[in-house]
């Protein structure tokens, strides 16, 4: 069986010679005599192999030494719940700047212990375009300002965040980590799913100034208490340490491809290629993002009419392209363009969609 081009949002596809290595090493690890998945979290192997994660990623992403690295089990949504508790105290306001459906998610799962503000949103406009830096009303004791820096529902992601006044700014990266270089110190804190560009779902990233660290935040349980595991270096309790693994393999590899710069280089080819195809359709295919906010990660699409959308994914299937389906919040189409999607896939997607036209026009 050939491997299809998996245009999945996430879980997303991950670079074949990091599955390759990893099914390596599913059965024997080294020369432990145990798979990876068997062996001890606070064994020499494993410990090795997150030392030496952190250590690439802190390369790949050029991260201050300011800043701690911890790695969480679960996804972005539970690491939104987690920041009021650990960075604002009891009745202290968090700014949400909303731009799309994960934005809303981040303030929703907030809301419950902190007063959660939107400081600004684009819903009104249908989530097309980032809300503009002069509409934010920010709270002037707000404990973090919180902004997604790619929607990957939407298709929104901002070009340049603009800074957030006195307080510190966080920004779920979940869909663009790694994708073009990034100024940390711009930040108080970034965090991100691993499950579109770092690796496998299951494991997420908070990067984060160590100073915020020191706050004492809400009553928490230990496990939920950030400074804890910084200091534990993310073994408070057994992590996903498989998870974990293939993410290191995934982040060694793309230093091995030339890192963020090369990357945002392929990023950039891949969205124009794709773009520049629903925009010179004649509007057969449409694209209804702001130009100038338009995701190099996540591109929506519509076809001109919906009656061909499940003709439209059951050809695009039949020719090794899957997981096109967009999301029910918006419907049509959406090709999700990881680090891992080579340009061939999505020259093979612009050739699909031409020849579909040219039989379904």
């Amino acid at each position: 069986m050939s491997r299809a081009y998996n245009f999945s949002p996430g879980p997303a596809m991950l670079p074949e010679p990091v599955l390759r290595q990893a099914q390596a090493t599913m059965l024997e690890f080294g020369d432990c005599g145990a798979s990876i998945l068997e062996i001890s979290h606070r064994g020499p192997e494993f410990i090795k192999v997150a030392q030496q994660a952190e250590a690439d990623l802190r390369t790949l992403l050029s991260i201050p030494d300011d800043y701690a690295v911890i790695f969480t089990a679960g996804g972005a949504t539970t690491v939104q719940a987690l920041l009021p508790l650990n960075f604002a105290a009891p009745g202290q306001p968090c700014d949400y700047v909303v731009s799309g459906h994960w934005g809303k998610t981040a303030l929703k799962q907030a809301a419950h212990c902190v007063d959660a503000r939107t400081a600004a949103s684009s819903e009104a406009g249908g989530f097309r375009d980032v809300p503009a830096r002069a509409d934010w009303q920010l709270s002037p004791d707000a404990a973090y300002v919180h902004v997604t820096a790619n929607e990957t529902i939407h298709g929104v992601e901002w070009r340049g965040i603009p800074e957030a006044g006195n307080a510190p700014l966080i920004a779920d990266f979940s869909s663009s980590i790694a994708s073009e270089p990034l100024d940390i110190a711009k930040f108080g804190a970034i965090y991100a799913g691993a499950q579109k560009n770092l690796g496998p779902v299951g494991i997420s990233v908070l990067i984060v100034r160590r100073d915020l660290l020191e706050r004492s935040g809400q009553p928490r349980a230990p496990i939920f208490d950030y400074a804890a595991q910084a200091r534990a270096e993310s073994m408070l309790n057994t992590p996903p340490s498989w998870n974990w693994y293939v993410l290191g393999l995934t982040v060694k590899w793309m230093l091995d491809e030339g890192g963020v710069a090369e990357f945002a280089r392929r990023s950039a080819r891949k969205a124009a290629l794709l773009y520049a195809a629903i925009d010179g359709s004649g509007g057969y295919y449409r694209n209804e993002v702001a130009p100038g906010a338009r995701s190099r990660m996540n591109v929506p699409f519509f076809l001109h009419d919906p009656a061909l959308d499940k003709l439209f994914l059951d050809a695009a299937k039949q020719a090794g392209l899957v997981a096109l389906k967009g999301h029910r919040v918006l419907g049509g189409m959406r090709a999700s363009l990881y680090n891992a999607m080579p340009e061939a896939g999505v020259q093979a997607l612009v050739d699909f969609m031409r020849e579909f036209q040219q039989a379904h026009g």
